[in-house]
């Protein structure tokens, strides 16, 4: 009998102060495991230097980076820009055109984009958008930890 893949939902949102400027990401992993029981991890890192669409993919990429096995991930994030690129196969277009957007020009963050596919090869990956600082409480964690994050190296 083949053993149950474990379903992960990992909960994501980043910040920046500027645009560039600094900048933070939230993240919660949840999962329930085989006898009922409910687990859940929060992560956050600062960053001087960054972008809100870095910090939305950073999210994401440091939630999978935790997961030591395959897994069915459910992503849920308020990044369209994240969402979009796999939901509506941006990011196979990217990579089928030398990682060149519509307009011939290179795509923004593409280390980043390419990290986020290693954290992900090995697992399932389901996404979801919802609608940020619109009162569902994963998210609005995942913000709190986002600009605490940024705040935090603000006051460095």
């Amino acid at each position: 009998m083949e053993k149950a893949i474990t379903h992960v939902t990992l909960y994501s949102d980043g910040s920046s102060r500027g645009n560039p400027g600094p900048g933070g990401y939230g993240t919660i992993l949840k999962f329930t495991d085989s006898k009922g029981n409910v687990h859940e991890r929060e992560y956050s890192e600062g960053f001087k230097e960054t972008t809100n669409n870095r910090m939305e993919l950073m999210g994401v990429i440091a939630g999978l980076e935790k997961l030591t096995k395959p897994c069915h991930v459910h992503i849920i994030s308020d990044s369209q820009y994240v969402v979009n690129a796999f939901t509506k196969h941006w990011i196979d277009s990217w990579q089928k055109n030398g990682w060149r957007g519509a307009d011939k020009k290179e795509v923004k963050n593409k280390e980043l984009w390419q990290r986020l596919l290693k954290a992900g090869e090995i697992h399932e990956l389901e996404f979801t958008w919802v609608r940020g600082h619109n009162g569902h409480p994963e998210n609005e964690r995942c913000d709190a930890l986002a600009t605490g994050a940024a705040d935090r190296i603000v006051s460095e």
